[in-house]
């Protein structure tokens, strides 16, 4: 469903078990900026108020994601810490087109957002099955059926606003792109690392 080319190898969770704690605070301040991204939407597409609507509703799902890891992380007698970088979202934020209409940055930043969706979708999928954690199994597998349809949320939005552009001919582009870059992660306790 997801259309990713590249898998990730399972034996990342092996890395994530070795620091729970980072990935933990990763992982909220992935939810934050997924919610911070659903307001950027709605900031530069104001007139489209469907989207507008399931973005606010996108974007308070993704606070409460956040609520839920610092609870676990509180609960584990840990603190939030600092915001962490994210490294590939950054690769995936510099292929998207620049200039061109608003149809054609809302179509890119649509899909941007899908493809993370999509990647954090499978990570947690891998998590569920492969974490020796009860508790974390069960959250990620949670999370999963969430990030899954967040992700069919911004496809489909690509494809109503899409206008002139072939959106499927560039999901395909993004997937290319992405499964290029992605062989550069999975080695560190980090969503997307």
């Amino acid at each position: 469903m997801l259309h990713l080319e590249l898998p990730t190898d399972p034996r990342w969770v092996n890395i994530v078990e070795k620091n729970i704690d980072e990935i933990l605070t990763d992982h909220a301040w992935c939810e934050q900026k997924a919610a911070t991204n659903a307001i950027t939407i709605v900031t530069f597409n104001p007139n489209l108020s469907d989207l507008v609507s399931d973005m606010l509703a996108l974007a308070k799902e993704e606070i409460e994601h956040f609520d839920m890891v610092h609870e676990i992380i509180k609960k584990r007698g840990g603190v939030l810490g600092r915001e962490r970088k994210d490294p590939y979202v950054n690769e995936l934020y510099q292929f998207m087109k620049k200039g061109g209409t608003r149809e054609d940055a809302l179509v890119d930043r649509l899909l941007f957002s899908a493809l993370i969706e999509a990647r954090s979708c499978e990570r947690f999928r891998v998590l569920s099955e492969n974490i020796k954690d009860k508790e974390l199994a069960d959250f990620y597998r949670e999370l999963m059926i969430s990030e899954a349809g967040h992700y069919t949320t911004f496809i489909g939005y690509a494809r109503k606003y899409g206008g002139r552009t072939d959106v499927d001919k560039r999901w395909q582009e993004w997937l290319a792109f992405e499964n290029e870059i992605i062989k550069n992660y999975g080695k560190n306790e980090t969503i997307h690392g």
